[in-house]
């Protein structure tokens, strides 16, 4: 038999995809549930303050502590920025730290869809994060993004050159390469990029079901916290709505820009016990994104910051102190 074709790979999948997640019949419309009320994670960040800015297309809510020059932390989904605690507050010790939350996700604001998805184009989401940042009187600033918040970063680095002036992504590789390198192994270890892009209410239907039974069983404040935001209907369906820009609009953006490179420094790091690195050469796709680009796999996962908080600031302070 021989082996299929790439865009043969991506039928496969999406067909997979409508196969595992069928919605339910009778689920209620993610537009009709309210925004939760805004938690407290200060106790996860000693000595920080926690603020929420109106940007040009959202509201976003952060914390940030620290003097010194500026860092901006952006998390991964289905997440917030309480996955940088174990390293923000180490860092506010040198920088002024800002970790949001991404538009749609945790306590920030979730924007209606847009034709096209494009209020969750990585272009909108980098404008927000710009936004934040000028509101602190900051111009330009070191940016740290993991997963869904590193491609943010990278569009953010793409868009606002003048801005970014050192950019640390963890356990990705660019949007476009993935889209455009479709084989096998990236399906099965990623299926969730193909299944969310399913049209609403269906994967948002399948993950409001799994988040519930998932808070029925969650022990550990933080996993209770996480879930406390990703288990809101209107947080479920922003991050599909960030994976259905991210096959659409974000392509459309990625392609026009295929020229462009990353001009400040990059650091990539990436998980030796993910599917990321195993899969792709992931400082060799970094190094054609960019002028000066540098990198190295950690022992940890797909959460590194998480994982192996140590072997990430050990990566991150010298990059960042340049």
């Amino acid at each position: 038999m021989k082996n299929p074709t790439r865009r043969e790979l991506i039928e496969i999948a999406a067909a997979m995809a409508m196969v595992a997640g069928r919605p339910r019949e009778g689920a209620a419309s993610t537009s009709e549930v309210a925004q939760p009320a805004p938690g407290n994670t200060l106790k996860w960040f000693p000595g920080f303050q926690s603020k929420r800015v109106k940007t040009s297309g959202a509201e976003i809510n952060l914390v940030y502590a620290g003097s010194g020059p500026p860092l901006l932390f952006m998390h991964g989904a289905p997440q917030t920025h309480v996955s940088m605690r174990l390293i923000a507050p180490e860092l506010a010790k040198n920088y002024t730290v800002v970790a949001t939350d991404l538009r749609g996700y945790g306590d920030s604001s979730k924007p209606e869809d847009g034709e096209n998805h494009v209020n969750y184009s990585k272009r909108a989401m980098a404008l927000d994060q710009v936004e934040v940042m000028k509101s602190f009187g900051f111009d330009k600033f070191a940016v740290v993004g993991h997963d869904r918040g590193g491609r943010v970063a990278h569009r953010m680095a793409l868009d606002h050159p003048d801005k970014v002036t050192r950019l640390a992504v963890f356990d990705i590789v660019p949007t476009h390469y993935l889209y455009t390198h479709v084989n096998i192994q990236f399906v099965q270890a990623y299926f969730h990029w193909f299944n969310y892009l399913r049209a609403a209410p269906g994967p948002e239907n399948d993950l409001k079901a799994q988040y519930d039974a998932q808070k029925a069983r969650a022990t550990g404040d933080v996993q209770i916290e996480y879930l406390r935001t990703s288990s809101d209907p209107a947080n479920i369906h922003a991050m599909c709505e960030d994976y259905r820009a991210g096959a659409s609009i974000d392509l459309q953006h990625d392609e026009a820009d295929l020229a462009k490179k990353i001009q400040c420094p990059l650091l990539t790091l990436w998980g030796l016990k993910g599917p990321m690195g195993r899969i792709f050469d992931v400082l060799a796709i970094w190094k054609t994104k960019g002028v000066n680009v540098t990198g190295k796999g950690l022992g940890g996962g797909h959460n590194l910051q998480e994982d192996v908080p140590e072997e990430v600031l050990a990566e991150l302070r010298p990059f960042l102190k340049g």
